[in-house]
């Protein structure tokens, strides 16, 4: 057993399970902003039935994304000292940025959202609904930018320090906001955005065809698929773009991942092609079952079908990424992100022209729409970082000056055993399978549920406006644990 393969395989199930739920989190806070917006605008009380639905859905999902994601932050200081020192300046920043800047802020008004119901006027709501929303996409900010910087690190210098008496180096930050706008944040970042905002639209489009199929809810269902169609092809269309710009900043940061990507081994003076599917073979640099569209890599990168791109050949054996894993995870992404733009642009149209419901195959299509966008997100991240080896931080020139970077295999903590890695990832295992299907048994539970009518709310308001308590506990008697008045029980 190999402490480095092992080392690395826990961080990766950890924050793979993780990144189940922030992008569902950033996706549905926009959902529940429009919904409380069109509330606000309309007073119509089906938007605030839907309001209120997706507000219970939320928090379930950001309580599972806290809960998961203090693990990684350990797993830093016991599994890979070395690297925790290397960039503990730059990471202590932006993790910090992100507390003070994101995480209060979320935290704070998600109370004032859950708890807030009745209790504030519907202009702090919205406010608070909006806190949440923004507070969630600040946390992604800083968590990228730290993860960029590993990336296409600027805005430092390295200094040795002393540590019981071996000199190991340190990546201090010179300038903070070049530290924060390196070469690939802002792609980075805004193709990350993105397609958290894709899933959490085709989230609320897949319960609401859930709904609508089945004959439930449909008066909120129906409003709420307004939104979240057009949101989902939108954005479906934007992560194409994104991804574009961002893949091709790669020829000049990163050569060794694009070449991975697209298994693109030898260097010529000819136009290179791109491959729609394969299987690379790195021992005889071919790509085996393939289909190939001739220049078509060039054209992308460069906008120029003629001018050739780099490839695996131009990069130092020792500097080499692994090729098939992604190579697929990267052609898998673009596939699903294809077939998500393909689904809600015939989905938007059927609704336009007021049949959708009957075209049943669709909507069952959009019902497992989600399951494709956390798998493309899953997808991009592990074509990033698997990309990015054999570094964990890539070397670098800053004001002309070289500067080390540092692989993985060199960030390991020297105390850390392989039999306790192994034993802490069969207890992770045994621990998220039982934290999964808590979240799966709630969830299904509140959307089984579904939202109240709006009927059900304009009696409930009218019950509170004349401060009848006691149809008020006997309501939540017979609620079944997810009526309005226990919009803050998980």
């Amino acid at each position: 057993m190999d402490v480095e393969i092992l080392s690395r395989l826990q961080f990766a199930g950890t924050i793979m399970f993780h990144y189940l739920f922030p992008p569902l989190s950033i996706g549905l806070g926009l959902q529940l902003f429009l919904c409380e917006l069109m509330y606000f605008r309309t007073r119509d009380l089906a938007w605030e039935a839907a309001a209120r639905f997706w507000t219970r859905v939320f928090a379930v999902n950001f309580a599972m994304g806290v809960a998961t994601g203090i693990v990684m932050e350990f797993e830093f200081g016991t599994n890979w000292a070395v690297y925790s020192r290397f960039v503990g300046d730059v990471f202590g920043s932006a993790l910090a940025a992100e507390g003070i800047f994101a995480f209060f802020l979320e935290s704070g008004f998600l109370a004032v959202l859950v708890f807030g119901w009745d209790r504030v006027g519907p202009k702090m709501h919205l406010f608070s609904t909006l806190m949440v929303f923004l507070g969630s996409m600040f946390s992604a900010v800083w968590i990228v930018v730290a993860n960029s910087w590993q990336q296409t690190p600027a805005g430092y210098h390295v200094v040795f320090h002393d540590v019981q008496g071996e000199l190991m180096p340190r990546a201090e930050i010179t300038d903070f906001w070049a530290m924060v706008f390196n070469p690939s944040s802002v792609d980075r970042l805004t193709h990350t955005l993105i397609g958290a905002l894709v899933l959490g639209a085709f989230f609320v489009a897949s319960v609401c065809s859930f709904y609508l199929l089945k004959g439930k809810h449909e008066e909120v269902a129906r409003r709420c698929m307004k939104i979240a169609l057009p949101s989902a092809l939108l954005f479906s269309l934007a992560a194409a773009m994104s991804g574009h710009d961002s893949a091709q900043k790669l020829v000049e940061t990163q050569p060794a991942k694009l070449a991975a990507m697209e298994a693109h081994f030898e260097t010529t003076d000819q136009p290179t092609g791109l491959w729609l599917f394969g299987w690379p073979d790195t021992a005889s640099e071919t790509v085996k079952f393939g289909v190939q569209v001739p220049a078509m890599l060039s054209f992308m990168v460069y906008n120029d079908p003629g001018r050739p791109v780099p490839g695996m050949d131009q990069i130092p054996i020792d500097e080499r990424p692994p090729v098939w894993l992604p190579f697929q995870t990267f052609h898998l992404m673009v596939g699903l992100g294809t077939l998500m733009i393909l689904v809600s642009a015939t989905a938007c149209w059927f609704w336009f022209r007021g049949n959708l419901i009957e075209k049943r195959k669709l909507m069952w299509a959009i019902i497992v729409m989600p399951l494709a966008a956390m798998t493309a997100n899953q997808a991009g991240w592990i074509t990033a970082e698997v990309g990015r080896q054999p570094w964990i931080v890539y070397p670098s020139t800053q004001d002309g000056v070289e500067m080390m970077g540092l692989k993985t295999a060199d960030g390991l903590s020297e105390s850390v055993t392989a039999e306790q890695v192994l034993s802490s990832i069969i207890l992770f295992a045994v621990i998220y399978s039982l934290l999964f299907a808590v979240w799966i048994f709630v969830l299904n539970n509140k959307i089984q549920h579904g939202p109240e009518s709006p009927q059900e709310l304009a009696e409930y308001k009218a019950k509170i406006g004349k401060g009848d308590m006691a149809d008020l506990i006997e309501h939540r008697g017979t609620s079944r644990g997810h009526g309005m008045m226990d919009e803050g029980v998980l």
